[in-house]
């Protein structure tokens, strides 16, 4: 399939690594130029320069926190003005949940919930403000947010208030920017191997999933490429969870 993403031009934040670095790896794939932000330059020059030597595509690595506002203000500008516009957003910026046990009730702390929100919640709003003029003046564009299972699932407090708060987020933004040709989804990926997972990691993710085998982030970056393009038109607002299928849960929405 033809995702009619050749020219495209796409920020990926949380682009350094992990799951953000291969959803910029794929749409460089699939032609699209790509600006990756992250905090730590040094990773984002390496990671630009290899994903630009697979794919020869334009590469940008911009630093951001996007817990600032001027920061993302600069970042979304450089990337403009690098890319020659911008018509998808993947926001993927945060504090990477499962790798530490969640603080129980007696540890939760409101520094530690700010601090979360006003990176990944808040973190995405700003990013979606900054790029939405340009989407908007073109009459098209694309915003992916990543959140993750723990918004279907408790045992995590801070995890879940801030996942649930994604998924809020971007019903919002889809009712709103829908008439101008910008549609806006949530993924949620549940455990998923990356360049940082154990031998011993893979198994137990293989084992707390329906299909019974790791999933890749390169599986989550094949939804998002999809969600990030011209063919996803029929999709907004809407939450997709990709986490190889939580056994014995049941989801559904019930409208009265």
């Amino acid at each position: 399939m033809d995702l009619e993403l050749v020219g495209k031009k796409a920020i990926v934040t949380g682009g350094s690594r992990g799951i953000g670095k291969q959803i910029a790896r794929v749409l460089a794939q699939e032609g699209v130029d790509v600006a990756i932000a992250a905090r730590d330059p040094e990773r984002l020059a390496a990671t630009a320069a290899e994903i630009v030597t697979e794919t020869g595509r334009t590469i940008v690595p911009v630093t951001v926190d996007t817990s600032d506002d001027e920061s993302v203000k600069i970042m979304v500008e450089t990337a403009a003005h690098a890319l020659g516009g911008v018509d998808i957003l993947i926001n993927g910026a945060a504090t990477v949940g499962g790798i530490a046990a969640p603080p129980k009730l007696a540890e939760v702390t409101a520094d530690a919930f700010w601090a979360d929100m006003n990176v990944k919640v808040m973190g995405y709003l700003r990013c979606a403000q900054a790029v939405a003029p340009y989407m908007i003046e073109k009459g098209w564009g694309r915003i992916v947010n990543l959140s993750g299972m723990a918004a279907r699932q408790s045992g995590n407090t801070i995890g879940s208030m801030r996942n649930i708060s994604v998924a809020a987020l971007t019903k919002n933004l889809a009712d709103e920017l829908g008439e101008h040709g910008i549609n806006v989804t949530v993924v949620h990926p549940g455990g998923t191997r990356t360049e940082r997972t154990t031998p011993e990691a893979e198994i137990n993710l293989a084992k707390n999933n329906t299909v019974k085998r790791a999933i890749d982030a390169l599986d989550i970056a094949n939804v998002v490429a999809f969600l990030a393009s011209p063919k996803s038109v029929a999709i907004t607002g809407d939450t997709i969870a990709a986490g190889g299928g939580v056994s014995l849960a049941i989801h559904y929405l019930h409208r009265y």
